[in-house]
């Protein structure tokens, strides 16, 4: 039987559902696992807040815990969190999830199962059921769209793997290597279609953060070109950005242009292919991808590109490079070295783990980008998306 793990996560909160206050000031609105294991409140009717929790057995670190589970804070606005106000929430929730946590988790322990295995590759066929997850700011709100859940293109240095080890750890999967399982929602089409008619439009984002759309097991399942069809032929389908770092995407351009607001998304973090075979093995290469752009370009489609992190390479250089295929830019640091220790512990790139070469790096990229003419942006969505959700949101 497949396992959903926001009902579970729902059911840590009963008697409450969304919209309920926990205690005055404080209220429930969301239950999530796009992102890890989410439950997000409301503080004053005015401040976001986002719980994130994990089995006390991996040792993640916490601002709060129950007898079973740990629970940190993150700020869902521009602003942190206060780190008070982080802690009450954090406590607050632990009291009240500590009820209920001994009957839900037996009853997930009594409903997981083991994991299928292919060749190397840990490869679960599961079925959801929710697709799209409420995401951004609350100016910016969005959906996220991830058709897999796990990536085995496997960066070692995404922090997606430490949203998905609570989750896995709770479903009794094996931790193992990022980049060595993926789960598939072969139903993903099918919910796609039913949520568009019944959910609230807004802005869709694949797979922001836990996969790759265009991993090699798309070639198998066909799960986001299925899912681009649905958005193609919807009555008034929303803009669609989708991010990659695979030219798999190419099979889909016609398809794309046919898809209205599309936007293809590209992650370059540096110019020089030999730092790539490092540090992305089993990405597509940096001339692929430009090239993919480049096509897409041609073929009329909107395009941009997200830096994160800044590898080693010429700064100016691929600023050059991506002005010639795109019109904006996101750039990002280094959240973490994660599994990626070894790969940063090579002398030639020691000094890229740094925060401070991170982030003069960034500065070099942002300021040579705007010189050629090229929008920084620092939100979840490109502009040109931002400014549709401003006025139809």
């Amino acid at each position: 039987m497949d396992v959903d793990l926001r009902d579970y996560l729902l059911a840590l909160m009963q008697p409450l559902a969304p919209g309920d206050e926990l205690e005055p000031g404080l209220r429930f609105t969301n239950a999530s696992t796009e992102l890890g294991l989410r439950l997000t409140f409301l503080v004053d009717e005015r401040d976001e807040v986002h719980v994130e929790v994990g089995p006390i057995e991996l040792g993640l670190r916490h601002a709060a815990r129950s007898e079973r589970l740990s629970f940190a804070y993150r700020d869902g606005g521009a602003d942190h969190v206060d780190q008070k106000v982080g802690l009450r929430v954090c406590q607050t929730v632990a009291r009240h999830v500590g009820a209920r946590e001994a009957e839900v988790l037996e009853r997930l322990s009594e409903h997981t199962e083991a994991t299928d295995t292919q060749g190397t590759a840990r490869i679960r066929e599961i079925h959801s059921t929710r697709l799209l997850e409420l995401a951004g700011l609350p100016n910016e709100r969005f959906y996220t769209l991830s058709p897999y859940l796990g990536c085995l293109i496997g960066c070692r240095f995404c922090y997606a793997q430490s949203r998905l080890d609570p989750m896995r750890a709770l479903l009794r999967l094996p931790q193992v290597p990022w980049g060595s399982y993926v789960d598939v929602r072969v139903n993903a089409p099918a919910l796609l279609e039913r949520e568009l008619r019944e959910l609230p439009r807004h802005v869709i984002k694949f797979c922001p953060i836990v996969s790759d759309p265009y991993q090699a097991v798309e070639k198998r399942f066909e799960l986001t070109r299925q899912c681009l069809q649905v958005i193609a032929r919807a009555e008034d389908p929303p803009p669609t950005l989708i991010m990659t770092r695979s030219t798999l995407i190419l099979r889909d351009l016609e398809l794309l242009r046919e898809v209205p607001h599309a936007w293809v998304g590209a992650s370059i973090p540096t110019l020089d292919d030999e730092v790539r075979k490092h540090f992305e093995p089993r990405a597509a290469s940096v001339p692929e991808r430009l090239d993919m752009l480049r096509q897409f370009k041609r073929a009329g489609v909107q395009r941009c590109v997200v830096v994160q992190p800044m590898l080693p390479g010429d700064p100016i250089a691929l600023a050059s490079a991506l002005a010639d295929v795109v019109e904006s830019v996101s750039i990002g640091v280094l959240r973490g070295e994660m599994g990626a220790k070894q790969d940063f512990a090579d002398p030639r790139f020691s000094h890229a783990r740094g925060e401070d070469w991170q982030r003069h790096k960034a500065f070099a990229l942002r300021d040579a980008l705007e010189e050629r003419g090229v929008n920084v942006w620092v939100s979840e969505l490109p502009p040109a998306i931002s400014s549709w959700k401003s006025v139809t949101g």
